[in-house]
C-alpha cells in the first residue's frame, strides 16, 4: 500500500509539470505578443470581451501554470484553468473538429483544449497526490501544537502583543515637577527661663498687737514706759546727794 502511494505521488508530481508547463507556455505566448494584440485576436474569433478575456487567459495560464507545478492552491487553480479551457472549447474550438492538424491542414480543433481542461479538473478534486506545498502546509499547521518550538514562538508572540496592549491602555503620566526648595526660616533664639517669683513679704502685725508678743525685754521696757508716765521723773542728784540749785 506503501509503495502504490509513493507511486501515484510521483505519477502526480509528473502529471503537474507536464500540464503545468504546457499553460505556462501558452499563457507566456500571449503576453509576449500583447494583450492588445491577443484581444484583437479573440474578437476576431467571436469571443465576448476579448480585451478582458484575453488579459484573464493569458495571467491564469501562465501563472496558474506555475501553480499546478508547484502544487500550490491546486483546488482553485485547477477550477480556473479549468474555466478558462471551457471558455476557448465554446467560443473558439467546438465547430473546428476534434484534431487540430488533419493532415496536410491545421483545423484548429479542440484536442489539446479538452486534454488540457480534464487535467486542470482532475487536478482541482484532489488528484495533485502529497508532494505538493498544499500538503506541507496542512502537515505543518496540524504538527504545529506538537511542536514545543512553535508553542515557544506562539508564546512569545502573544507576550508581545499583551505587552503592547498594556502599553496603549497605560495612561501616560507627565513627568513630575521638581517642588521649588523651600528656605528654611531663622530659628529663633530660645526663650530665656522665667525668673523664680520673689518671696512674698510676710504680712505687717496689726497695730496694738507688738506687745502682746512673748517678748519679755520689750514687754519689759513697754511696761516701764507706761509707767513712767504717770509718776514724776526725779532730778539728777550730785554724788553728795544734793541736787543741784
Amino acid at each position: 500500500m506503501r509503495s502504490r502511494s509513493l507511486v501515484y505521488d510521483v505519477a502526480a508530481v509528473l502529471a503537474r509539470i507536464g500540464v503545468g508547463v504546457v499553460f505556462m507556455a501558452h499563457g507566456w505566448q500571449k503576453i509576449e505578443a500583447g494583450v492588445t494584440a491577443t484581444g484583437e485576436s479573440f474578437d476576431a474569433l467571436g469571443v465576448p470581451l476579448p480585451t478582458a478575456a484575453a488579459v484573464y487567459a493569458a495571467f491564469v495560464e501562465l501563472l496558474g501554470g506555475a501553480a499546478l507545478i508547484a502544487g500550490l492552491a491546486l483546488p482553485v487553480t485547477g477550477a480556473l484553468l479549468f474555466i478558462d479551457m471551457l471558455g476557448a472549447f465554446l467560443f473558439v474550438h467546438a465547430d473546428q473538429g476534434l484534431f487540430m492538424v488533419d493532415g496536410d491542414r491545421a483545423q484548429n480543433g479542440y484536442e489539446l483544449v479538452v486534454a488540457l481542461g480534464m487535467a486542470a479538473l482532475l487536478l482541482a478534486a484532489g488528484a495533485g497526490g502529497r508532494l505538493t506545498l498544499d500538503a506541507w502546509i496542512v502537515r505543518r499547521r496540524a504538527a504545529g501544537p506538537d511542536d514545543p518550538g512553535d508553542e515557544d514562538d506562539e508564546d512569545d508572540a502573544e507576550s508581545f502583543v499583551e505587552s503592547l496592549r498594556q502599553a496603549e491602555t497605560k495612561p501616560v503620566e507627565p513627568p513630575a515637577k521638581k517642588a521649588p526648595a523651600r528656605r528654611s526660616a531663622p530659628k529663633a533664639a530660645p526663650k530665656a527661663a522665667p525668673a523664680p517669683p520673689e518671696p512674698a513679704a510676710p504680712p505687717a502685725p496689726p497695730a496694738g498687737t507688738e506687745d502682746d508678743k512673748p517678748v519679755a525685754g520689750r514687754r519689759k521696757a513697754a511696761h516701764r514706759r507706761r509707767s513712767g508716765d504717770t509718776q514724776p521723773v526725779k532730778p539728777p542728784t550730785d554724788a553728795a546727794g544734793d541736787a543741784p540749785s
